[in-house]
């Protein structure tokens, strides 16, 4: 075993020296002397891996099965530099003593494709430069700019449109998460070309250049340093030139044709054979009157009438053959009679469960919840959970994220239980400036409120933060502002996650550390739905469970005496008193507190003691809750949390009429600690 681990691994680490040792190479054969039966076989092998790159290209499925291009271009164009370096240092060294100083392959391309004429050879290179920088490559590099641009344009929709087959359950989650995969594969594979383009044109600017360089340098060098004649320097060194510049031009237009054949095929599992076949030549009348055209020209006199005629009855007859398979009768269809029949049978799968939390997000909002591009509202959400789950003590449920094309763009919404508590817009390119109270200018932004807290605020740009933060603005994020209002949300509703699998993992836990606690209560004394309910009552007023222990003792003392979900709270508040009041006011030993009047006070207790609830007028408890308002109004500009200690009768009551009161509390008289001092702030009428 361990000599097969051994073997394997250097057999792994001499494969990933190849392409080190190949550019390592390239960089040496610029450096170094070739001689010139190893420049004919570099220019060969640089000649044959031009065609079998642009055969690849051809014979490809889709341009994403090619996907190491842009990379292979890189390295080819590099290879092919390489060797007009190392060729020019040939020509110019050796030139003088004839046309086979840089070897065999260059001395071909000079005096056999061009039939020895230099001039022939100019006007031949030029046409060839033509072809390929100004029709191909800047063609190429066009469509590859564009083809980007709409690939990463399309990108929003491509991936709404999986997440709306996957909801629809048209495909599974392995599916949706490879389509996803080649989405971004198709963006980076386009985004590559594009810049990949720009070597192939650089490339064909080069050879124009070496092209003059070469003659320019040959002619000076064999007239002043070898003493040819003019004629003789010219008819050496332009020859060697332009069979160098051939050499060159060949594989590097193979190479940009083969970048215009992958950048303009469709993405589709299908060859550019089947591609043509299929569109160009699947309908005979097409053929037809092309093949009815050429015989009317070759039918002129004068034209090369063989030519035209042979032609016309070649695509006659093509037109003939495609004509009889298309007439081939298709499979006779079977028709089902029963309607249900292929439908499948329906399972309790096919039931998809609410989410308990749901963040819905416009189109434009996407890249803030993408986790393959890092999206940031992620790891936000995930430390807002974090968060909560520390604070109220227990395990906040995951947040299910999609997008919802009702949605406007910029439009998030967020969910309960399949009912929406929140729903705001965000600018994704913006940032959230926050006026906290006191600031010392205004902003040029769009203005808007926090969607968490209400206050006024400022969509600016990036650019104006530091403005707004020397005004005194709170400047944050988008992905911020959504954690925030999602944070601010869940907190407020904490009673609605909190179920009754949730209650029985808490007793679970405190099973672990008390497990006598835990036998006694449940189910002995309570059921776990009276738990539940207590548990719930407490989140409700913004009390974390954190103690789980001290409610657990409560609730066993007091689980003999009544069942009562509320009379069980009201006890569970009495001894976590100490803890209310200390996030209430925290360590100071006074507590600022607001009381009703006694006159008031007398008729509501007599109201709940004779029917168990309190009965008042509407315009009083309008009254009540505006008195109410503004005392608490003060007490938060003061400073000072507001406080309202009521009797325990009349305490439930208040706490739900009031409960839309912002930083109100509303304690009850055996709440509050017999170490607390009371301060009376004023009486509430």
């Amino acid at each position: 075993m361990a000599n097969n681990t051994t073997h394997n691994y250097w057999v792994d680490t001499a494969q990933g020296l190849g392409l080190p040792l190949l550019l390592l190479a390239i960089l040496a054969m610029m450096m170094i002397p070739l001689p010139p039966l190893a420049l004919d076989a570099l220019f060969t092998f640089n000649i044959a891996l031009s065609l079998a790159i642009l055969l690849t290209t051809v014979y490809v499925k889709r341009p994403l099965d090619f996907g190491v291009f842009p990379t292979v271009l890189l390295v080819v164009t590099l290879l092919r530099l390489a060797l007009n370096i190392a060729s020019t240092r040939v020509v110019l060294l050796n030139g003088h003593s004839g046309t086979s100083a840089a070897g065999k392959v260059i001395e071909a391309f000079g005096e056999f494709v061009v039939g020895g004429n230099y001039a022939v050879g100019l006007v031949i290179f030029a046409i060839l430069v033509i072809i390929n920088f100004v029709v191909v490559t800047k063609g190429a590099g066009r469509v590859s700019e564009v083809s980007a641009r709409f690939t990463l344009d399309a990108m929003p929709g491509k991936q709404m449109a999986i997440d709306a087959d996957l909801n629809a359950g048209a495909i599974d989650q392995e599916e949706a998460r490879l389509r996803r995969q080649e989405i971004g594969e198709e963006a980076d594979f386009y985004g590559s070309m594009d810049g990949s383009s720009k070597f192939v044109r650089g490339d064909a600017i080069a050879g124009i250049l070496i092209l003059f360089i070469n003659i320019v340098g040959g002619l000076i060098i064999g007239t002043a340093q070898h003493d040819l004649s003019l004629s003789a320097a010219v008819h050496n060194y332009t020859l060697l030139t332009i069979g160098d510049g051939l050499v060159a031009q060949i594989p590097s237009l193979l190479l940009s044709t083969a970048v215009a054949i992958i950048v303009t095929r469709v993405t589709k599992s299908q060859d550019m054979r089947q591609q043509v076949s299929s569109q160009l030549f699947s309908d005979p009348r097409t053929l037809a009157v092309t093949g009815l055209i050429v015989g009317i020209l070759g039918m002129i006199p004068g034209m090369p009438n063989i030519a035209f005629l042979s032609l016309a009855g070649a695509c006659g007859f093509a037109a003939i053959r495609v004509a009889k398979r298309q007439e081939v009768p298709p499979e006779p269809e079977v028709r089902n009679t029963d309607p249900d029949a292929a439908l499948p049978e329906l399972t309790w799968q096919d039931v998809d469960p609410v989410d308990l939390i749901g963040l819905e997000v416009g189109y434009r909002l996407i890249p803030l919840v993408d986790s393959q591009r890092n999206g940031p509202l992620v790891a936000r959400i995930k430390g807002v959970r974090k968060k909560l789950t520390e604070e109220l003590g227990f395990l906040i449920s995951p947040v299910h994220i999609r997008d919802n094309l009702d949605l406007q763009p910029n439009t998030y919404r967020i969910s309960l239980t399949g009912v929406s508590i929140g729903e705001s817009e965000v600018h994704i390119d913006k940032d959230l400036a926050i006026n906290p109270g006191q600031v010392f200018g205004k902003l040029d932004g769009i203005p808007t409120e926090d969607p968490a807290f209400g206050l006024e605020a400022y969509w600016i740009e990036a650019s104006q933060r530091e403005e707004a933060q020397m005004l005194g603005y709170t400047v944050v994020d988008p992905a911020t502002v959504v954690a925030t209002h999602l944070s601010q949300l869940l907190q407020k509703n904490a009673h609605e996650l909190l179920g009754h699998e949730e209650c029985q993992q808490l007793m679970d836990r405190l099973a672990v550390a008390s497990p006598k606690l835990v036998e006694e209560l449940t189910p002995k004394l309570l059921p776990m739905s009276v738990i539940s309910r207590v548990l719930q009552n407490l989140l409700e007023e913004s009390i974390p469970l954190r103690n789980i222990r001290k409610i657990a003792e409560t609730l066993a003392e007091h689980g003999s005496q009544s069942q009562d979900p509320d009379v069980l709270s009201a006890a569970v508040r009495v001894s976590l008193g100490r803890s209310i009041v200390h996030n209430v006011a925290g360590t100071r030993p006074e507590l600022p507190v607001l009381t009703l009047e006694p006159e008031l006070e007398r008729i509501l207790n007599e109201s709940a003691q004779e029917n168990g609830t309190i009965g008042l007028e509407p315009a009083m408890v309008e009254r009540l809750h505006q008195s109410l308002t503004d005392k608490a109004q003060s007490q938060e500009i003061a400073g000072e949390p507001a406080v309202l200690l009521v009797s325990p009768l009349v305490r439930p009551w208040m706490s739900r009429m009031m409960r839309n009161i912002r930083n109100l509390h509303v304690l009850a008289y055996n709440e509050v600690p017999d170490d607390k001092r009371i301060q009376m702030i004023a009486a509430v009428s």
